[in-house]
């Protein structure tokens, strides 16, 4: 649990940013790519990532404009990318500008639970990392180079001037 502004702040701009250099290695043709028939393609996970921010800040009084899960999802990576960047940066005005520390403590109810925000604001922050990851293994399959979240990934080493770990 997040329990001050300026930890969700350094959080949340890492966060964007590491998504912000993932949804820009996507390519258009790549957002129908899935493990399955049955599954959510890059797409459908990059706009559910995007939905739920505006979907989770709004339950605890906030108002971050967004996408609702209705939508449907983008066939242009550009535009998946300009409403993230849109979404992301309204959560961290509406936040800095509206909450304090102590807001962090305030309970809101979510899903049938009583969640303190600053619970809220981290499982978004999870959520978000949890989906990204399901993206990069799709971006695998699909061909696509995958950018180094924390930490190189396997086409980034010998910019470190190493090389790549056995497989």
């Amino acid at each position: 649990m997040l329990t001050k502004i300026d930890h969700f702040k350094e959080r949340w701009q890492n966060v964007s940013e590491s998504t912000g250099k993932v949804l820009a290695a996507l390519t258009d043709s790549s957002l129908e790519q899935k493990v399955a028939d049955d599954h959510r393609t890059i797409g459908r996970i990059a706009w559910h990532i995007i939905q739920t921010i505006p979907e989770m800040a709004n339950k605890t009084g906030l108002s971050v404009t967004g996408p609702r899960e209705s939508d449907p999802v983008p066939e242009s990576v550009a535009e998946i990318k300009k409403t993230y960047d849109n979404v992301a940066a309204a959560l961290m005005s509406e936040i800095t500008s509206k909450w304090t520390d102590a807001t962090l403590e305030q309970e809101d109810e979510l899903y049938g639970m009583v969640w303190k925000r600053g619970q809220t604001v981290n499982g978004l922050i999870e959520h978000e990392i949890h989906h990204r990851g399901q993206m990069t293994v799709l971006m695998r399959q699909a061909g696509l180079k995958v950018p180094g979240v924390y930490g190189p990934s396997l086409e980034e080493w010998d910019q470190f001037g190493m090389k790549a770990p056995k497989i």
